[in-house]
């Protein structure tokens, strides 16, 4: 089923998100953030690793904004990485120098990040994780590579460490994506800080 993601108009807020995926990306990661936000009046574009259109694992076909390497953190407020298979889009987007970069970038300027599933692989290839805090899908590596990175994995529906959101699998999208939201929620409210939140996110503010 090809998905075309809304594109409204106008939009009622001034936050910008970049999700970062490829082909078979697990569709209701991307889907479910996705649509809260715009919900929420923000801007939301989605990267891959080109513009050819990508399949997540349940059938859903989305066409890409831009691609990766076309991507300047310095142009967004959020950053998300879905899951998906373990050889497909988790698997592709850690192994992309610009996309490692582009990580790197927001976890040391302060900016939110939301990641789940098999996401945190890109964060663990990014090395900018050393003494965070996060959760991950338990099996196929994940937790083993984000102790191998320095990270300090926990096994809970959503972690939140600082400027970073984790979740474990698509049945803790919902508090995995309140937390995404009170996070940037505090993030737009500091004033967009190159640092750590000067707030300290309230995981039950559900918009900007």
């Amino acid at each position: 089923m090809q998905l075309r993601m809304t594109r409204p108009s106008s939009y009622s807020s001034a936050v910008r998100t970049v999700i970062l995926t490829a082909d078979k990306f697990e569709d209701t990661e991307l889907i479910v953030p996705y649509f809260r936000l715009l919900e929420a009046g923000a801007r939301v574009e989605i990267a891959a690793p080109d513009l050819d259109p990508i399949r997540g694992e349940h059938g859903y076909v989305v066409a890409p904004d831009l691609p990766i390497d076309g991507v300047d953190p310095d142009g967004y407020d959020l950053l998300i990485v879905p899951g998906g298979f373990p050889d497909g889009a988790p698997a592709t987007v850690r192994d992309m120098p610009t996309a490692q970069a582009i990580a790197r970038s927001f976890l040391a300027r302060g900016k939110p990040v939301a990641a789940i599933c098999h996401g945190p692989w890109l964060l663990t290839s990014s090395g900018a994780i050393r003494g965070r805090r996060l959760t991950s899908f338990w099996r196929d590596g994940v937790p083993e590579d984000v102790r191998a990175a320095g990270g300090l994995w926990q096994d809970a529906e959503v972690v939140v460490d600082g400027n970073l959101v984790t979740s474990r699998w698509p049945p803790d999208l919902p508090v995995f994506t309140r937390a995404m939201m009170a996070m940037v929620d505090a993030y737009m409210r500091s004033g967009r800080p190159d640092g750590p939140l000067t707030e300290t996110p309230a995981v039950g503010s559900t918009g900007f």
